[in-house]
């Protein structure tokens, strides 16, 4: 009678599960020697994410994060779920004990961690965003249609008026339109643009229209020809992407803002649009909201607030990005 072999012990059988599905510290550890791939699980360590998500937080290309994030799945480390049309991706559940200690302590051990930490966060605050705006959607249309009177122009007026006097700088000025508006509530603006012609046809412009409080002049976003600590308030509207070096851009904005002062960008959200080189002499194609952070707070600025304020209805369906950061004031 041919012998029927026996079951394993109830401990022996779940030991062996639980050795199949725990990812092997040793092949871990390899994997996880390329410090992209470490700086991922350690996001993932604090929240799902998704690859555009991780695209952003870590400025790093799709088809790289896609690889980095299936050689985590195949180490063990990695899980993922399908929500909708995303695939949202988590560090695995059964991640050793020793496998945490040890990214804890090569979290100590990586720069930008932290960095990604706080975009991390952002990306979260964007998803709370995009989830009100869903729901503002869905409670109604009131204020979505044509009502008398009302304009972007009147709310700008509206919400000028309710701010001091302040002495601005506006980098990239342009044909001045802006700077024209910013003038009714201002103390001075100094608008800058490298365009001498630009220039010259919106200082005749400002003339004609009566202002006496504007002050144009010829210069470069990098090293604009404004005295140090001189501004209340910076601005940058669509103009930061028309820096070869945006980072320059920034601490040049820092350099001339009094203590306390504020910084405004208003610019593209990273788009591929490759026309928009050819057709707006772009220099860059925007940029990412987390890569904007984290620009500014390499410049300095404090308590950086980023969002997307604006998408286009007609293709390319460009996006806006507003952020406002302070300069910290220094005590007395």
């Amino acid at each position: 009678m041919p012998s029927i072999p026996k079951s394993p012990p109830p401990d022996a059988e779940s030991s062996a599960k639980a050795a199949k599905s725990t990812p092997s510290v040793l092949k871990a550890i390899k994997v996880l020697a390329d410090s992209q791939r470490l700086r991922i699980l350690l996001l993932l360590e604090r929240e799902e994410a998704s690859v555009a998500e991780l695209q952003e937080i870590l400025s790093a290309g799709q088809s790289r994060i896609s690889t980095q994030l299936s050689l985590l799945k195949q180490a063990g480390l990695v899980e993922d779920r399908r929500q909708g049309k995303n695939v949202m991706y988590r560090a695995a559940r059964e991640l050793p004990a020793s496998l945490r200690g040890l990214l804890r302590d090569g979290e100590t051990e990586i720069p930008e961690a932290e960095q990604d930490a706080e975009a991390l966060g952002l990306v979260l605050r964007q998803r709370a965003d995009r989830m009100r705006a869903y729901f503002d959607e869905l409670a109604g249309k009131f204020g979505r249609q044509y009502v008398p009177g009302r304009s972007w122009q009147g709310l700008a007026e509206m919400l000028l008026a309710l701010l001091p006097p302040l002495e601005i700088a506006d980098l990239g000025a342009g044909e001045g339109a802006f700077t024209q508006l910013l003038a009714r509530r201002a103390k001075r603006v100094i608008a800058v643009d490298n365009s001498e012609r630009m220039v010259q046809v919106a200082s005749e412009l400002a003339n004609r229209n009566g202002f006496t409080n504007i002050d144009f002049r010829v210069g470069d976003l990098e090293a604009p020809p404004i005295s140090q600590a001189s501004v209340d308030l910076a601005l940058l509207s669509q103009s930061l992407h028309h820096a070869l070096h945006p980072e320059r851009a920034l601490a040049a904005a820092w350099r001339i803002l009094r203590d306390g002062g504020r910084i405004a960008v208003l610019d593209l959200k990273k788009h591929h649009f490759e026309e928009a080189r050819e057709l707006y002499a772009d220099h860059w194609l925007g940029f990412g909201a987390a890569e904007l952070e984290a620009m500014l707070r390499r410049a300095g600025f404090e308590n950086v607030q980023v969002a997307t304020v604006h998408r286009e209805a007609e293709h390319p369906h460009f996006e806006t990005l507003l952020a406002v950061a302070w300069k910290p004031q220094l005590p007395a």
